[in-house]
């Protein structure tokens, strides 16, 4: 009797430090699940993201905390799953909020080159704008000279015009004066021939 009391008691000691084992290792799970979500929690960066999860994972290790043996593997199975899940939910909002960020500074480099090349474009089209407009200026200067230079000229031929019109009517004149004063000559000679021929004839 005294042998059976002493197994019976041996058994209650092995059943309370088993017992105590599983308490300790339910203790780690749970220690070690909240320390993984505090970390998650108070990151800088990952920390704002995946509230929803984060709550839903709270509330699995608590419930971890509060199940019975029998409950417990499945328990700690959805704990560590949206613990996992809630570190992969920030992680992924993270990646997308990196990625819009980028996004965003593509599209504003993207709009910085367009102004560039607008600008660009603008400032080539006004330079060739003035060259086209020199260009003008320069072929109505040319044209104008161009007139000029043939007013000239044809002032120039009419001057000459007149010039030989002079000259022509010069030659004429020279002409008569010549053909007046050979015959004035003519008349003096006969004249004198005249002159001496009567008297010539006087006694």
């Amino acid at each position: 009797m005294k042998r059976v009391a002493t197994w019976f008691a041996a058994g209650l000691i092995a059943l309370g430090v088993a017992g105590t084992a599983q308490a300790r290792r339910d203790d780690i799970d749970v220690s070690r699940l909240t320390s993984n979500l505090d970390q998650l929690a108070s990151d800088p960066v990952l920390g704002g993201y995946a509230q929803a999860e984060q709550s839903l994972a709270r509330n699995a290790i608590a419930q971890l905390a509060q199940a019975g043996s029998s409950e417990r593997p499945h328990a700690l199975y959805m704990a560590e799953r949206l613990v996992d899940t809630a570190r992969a939910s920030a992680q992924l909002r993270d990646a997308q909020m990196k990625l819009a960020q980028l996004d965003r500074e593509h599209d504003q480099i993207q709009l910085e080159n367009t102004r560039r090349e607008t600008e660009t474009a603008r400032r080539e089209l006004e330079r060739q704008r003035l060259q086209y407009q020199m260009a003008q200026e320069e072929a109505q200067r040319l044209q104008e000279q161009g007139q000029a230079y043939s007013e000239a000229a044809q002032q120039a031929q009419a001057e000459a015009a007149k010039a030989k019109r002079l000259a022509e009517v010069q030659s004429r004149v020279a002409r008569a004066a010549r053909r007046e004063a050979a015959l004035a000559a003519k008349a003096a000679k006969a004249m004198r021939e005249q002159i001496q021929k009567d008297a010539g004839g006087k006694p």
